[in-house]
């Protein structure tokens, strides 16, 4: 069924009450249409979160597009999905490059987290989904998530705000009432719209009141400089293929990216799911193939340069509202995202985005990111009042937001989301054994998800 689709009814429209199943699709200028819209509704985060990341945008947006066809073909065309840019990393990256790594060291990393979710998706697909339940049961998965956000905060604290504070203080500003304020497809990309805001008002405040003097990023140094520099734009070529490079490997740097494999499980498994729910598919059989896809996309994107997938919610948002599931306007979607990994120019303006401006964006969204853990305990109705539960979760947030780090030997340390993760997976499976606790007095329900048009 991988590219056969058929017409639902006359392919003009749907009648109240009814949906385009995965295999169906409308007349092709119609699906061009909703193809278009799901491109739009991943832009935004799957060039932002990149470009937080010190990684080239234009690729990332690129690959999302390969990964997108590869994730399709791995399920068989039965889950309808976008593989955008996955949030998750953020942190992991900004401790490898705290430490002194590059680009081919994150993305020599990252592949190795893509390698380690497949591997996970092929024990999934065929000793079930149950598995992921029982080794990472709700009250570890929200606490992975939370801490990888909230683990976040010194990023905005020490090198997105201090570049310009105010600018920083209007962008977050204008980035939540976009958010609040704005309904439907406006919505869902206030972070987009909250970017462009903030890079507007950077480009109008250099022309009024002239350069800044604060901590220059690309010198890391306080000096007077634009806050907006156009240079690489005039440079760059409209037309031309994406710049790539091969991953190096580092043992260390692939330890402090481990902990978002958990986080990427419970996005695939949550958003699948709330796919299968939208369709009326029994998509447990496929929850292995679908992490699988991910992981597959995740270590192809990074070995020439791209930046980690996930599914994304933004996306399902999309279906939700239209009620077409068709695979092939994720195929479209995906087609798309591709040509635009051939225009240079553009991924030269996003690169020139201001670090204030960053620190706007960025605040809100790592908040958001870690209350999606919050979300996750509320809908599985996780029991705080049982120490199993509170004592490990506690200590790792806390070790997580410090960042605290522990020094193993002289050359080799864990610190911040890493040695949080590990003290919260750990340590509560550690309290359970020694509490002699049942299964069913812990796990509070299955992995829940977002399920609303969040950021991925």
């Amino acid at each position: 069924m991988a590219f056969r689709w058929t017409v639902h009814g006359e392919g003009r429209g749907l009648a109240p009450g009814e949906v385009v199943k995965p295999d169906e699709r409308l007349s092709w200028p119609r699906m061009a249409g909703f193809g278009a819209q799901h491109v739009i509704a991943m832009f935004g985060a799957t060039f932002v979160f990149p470009l937080v990341m010190g990684l080239d945008p234009n690729l990332a947006i690129m690959m999302s597009g390969v990964a997108t066809v590869i994730f399709l073909l791995i399920v068989q065309g039965k889950i309808p999905s976008y593989l955008g840019t996955s949030a998750s990393f953020v942190g992991a990256v900004a401790a490898i490059r705290a430490a002194g790594g590059d680009s081919a060291t994150v993305t020599g990393a990252i592949l190795v987290a893509g390698v380690v979710l497949a591997a996970v998706g092929v024990a999934v697909h065929f000793l079930g989904v149950q598995i992921i339940h029982k080794v990472f049961p709700p009250v570890v998965t929200g606490a992975v998530v939370m801490l990888i956000g909230f683990g976040l905060a010194y990023v905005v604290a020490d090198i997105y705000w201090p570049q310009d504070h105010w600018i920083a203080l209007v962008t977050m500003i204008a980035t939540g009432l976009f958010l609040v304020i704005f309904k439907g497809f406006l919505g869902r990309i206030g972070i987009l719209l909250g970017l462009v805001f903030g890079f507007v008002l950077s480009w109008l405040v250099d022309k009024i009141w002239g350069n800044i003097t604060a901590l220059n990023a690309g010198t890391g140094q306080i000096d007077t400089h634009p806050r907006v520099n156009f240079g690489a734009v005039s440079d760059a070529a409209w037309f031309g293929a994406p710049t790539f490079h091969a991953p190096s490997f580092q043992a260390s740097a692939a330890i402090l990216v481990l902990p978002a494999v958990i986080a990427l499980i419970a996005e695939n498994v949550g958003h699948v799911k709330a796919v299968g729910e939208m369709t009326g598919t029994d998509v447990d059989p496929l929850m292995g193939r679908a992490i699988i896809g991910d992981g597959v996309g995740t270590a192809l994107a990074s070995a020439v340069g791209g930046s980690p997938t996930t599914t994304y919610a933004e996306n399902i948002g999309v279906m939700a509202a239209t009620r077409v599931y068709s695979t092939a306007a994720y195929y479209i979607a995906a087609v798309v995202a591709i040509l635009f990994g051939f225009i240079p120019k553009f991924g030269a303006l996003v690169a020139a985005t201001p670090g204030g401006v960053l620190g706007g964006i960025t605040v809100i969204l790592y908040g958001m990111i870690g209350l999606l853990g919050a979300k996750i305990w509320i809908e599985s109705r996780v029991d705080f009042s049982d120490p199993v539960n509170m004592v490990p979760i506690g200590a790792g947030i806390i070790l997580a937001v410090g960042p605290v780090t522990h020094q193993i030997t002289d050359d080799f340390s864990l610190a911040g989301i890493t040695l949080g993760t590990i003290v919260v997976l750990g340590g509560y499976h550690l309290l359970r054994a020694l509490a002699r606790r049942p299964d069913k007095e812990v796990s509070g329900g299955e992995i829940g998800f977002e399920r609303d048009a969040t950021a991925g």
